[in-house]
């Protein structure tokens, strides 16, 4: 079993919650804390994988210039809406 000193602030704000009926205890809320902390941290694991491919990627010479991505965009945006060059 985990026991945790949260603290006069947050001890403070658990038991508001609790209070307040939104959760039904103080378990709750801390077991929604550690769910909340837990998808954030598979986010970051997943935005870190992202980066380091984009990375290699870039360091492998797999690129494109701005002003072809660029381009892309405009013709992409300019299709959208109807607009003729």
């Amino acid at each position: 079993m985990i026991r945790a000193d949260l603290g006069d602030q947050l001890e403070a704000f658990v038991m508001r919650l609790v209070a307040s009926g939104r959760y039904t205890s103080e378990n709750e809320v801390l077991r929604e804390g550690v769910r909340l902390i837990r998808d954030r941290e598979a986010d970051l694991a997943t935005l870190d994988q992202s980066i380091a491919t984009s990375l290699a990627q870039a360091h492998s010479g797999q690129t494109k210039s701005a002003e072809e991505v660029f381009d892309r965009l405009e013709r992409k945006y300019r299709a959208l809406t109807g607009e003729t060059e």
